[in-house]
């Protein structure tokens, strides 16, 4: 199963993203050998428009149109499920025992994140009901699908 990470705005040369690095790094390396061929994070720039709102749907539409075809979806949301890494690697690991191709998350940008046209999300996932920075949320989001591959693969990285 290939993981994939679509986030509005730019994470390089900021300490989050050095962050996201390091968990996607390991990510890549142990997940080859437990079932995830891949992943990948793709970001997409903040939109230009003056209102919020019409940021959004741009940011939106241009994440639509990125996504794999048939992948299954999961925005980050603050109003979304939280799980226990636990829980978040069981799922993990139904989706990739029950032959998902691609597993996507989508960050939105400073603003949220506005529905996604001619898509719908699976799932939502909150890491807990605070609002959190949107390069924060990627930091967790890669540390989560790391900490994920390790309790899948019986690594000791995770003590919870």
């Amino acid at each position: 199963m290939r993981l994939w990470v679509f986030a509005i705005g730019s994470a390089r040369g900021t300490s989050e993203g050095a962050l996201c690095d390091e968990y996607l790094g390991r990510a890549v390396k142990l997940g080859r050998n437990i079932g995830f061929s891949a992943v990948h994070v793709e970001e997409l720039s903040v939109g230009k428009a003056r209102d919020a709102k019409t940021r959004m749907a741009d940011e939106a539409a241009r994440l639509a149109a990125r996504l794999p075809d048939g992948a299954h979806i999961m925005l980050l949301d603050a109003k979304g499920k939280g799980m226990t890494s636990e829980d978040f690697a069981e799922m993990l690991g139904a989706l990739r025992g029950a032959g998902t191709r691609d597993l996507v998350f989508v960050i939105g940008g400073p603003d949220g994140l506005a529905a996604l046209p001619g898509k719908k999300a699976g799932r939502s996932l909150a890491f807990g009901p605070q609002t959190w920075p949107h390069l924060l949320a990627r930091a967790l989001l890669t540390e989560q699908l790391y900490r994920a591959m390790t309790i899948l693969a019986g690594h000791p990285y995770h003590r919870g």
